[in-house]
């Protein structure tokens, strides 16, 4: 994993860990929780983010 797939992977990871932070608390919905996945997907495109996307969140 090269430098730019690394920084992808850790901005991915840390802004997917805000939004379900953000669930756990109440402050957004699963529905959106999923678009701001598919967002920061699109965004970010994290080699392996892509393999976790749509998992359960436990």
């Amino acid at each position: 994993m090269d430098e730019k797939q690394f920084r992808a992977e850790k901005m991915y990871r840390i802004s997917l860990s805000v939004a379900r932070s953000m669930l756990e608390k109440g402050v957004i919905s699963k529905e959106e929780y999923s678009e701001i996945d598919t967002i920061l997907l699109e965004k970010y495109r994290p080699a392996l983010g892509t393999l976790l996307a749509g998992k359960p969140l436990t």
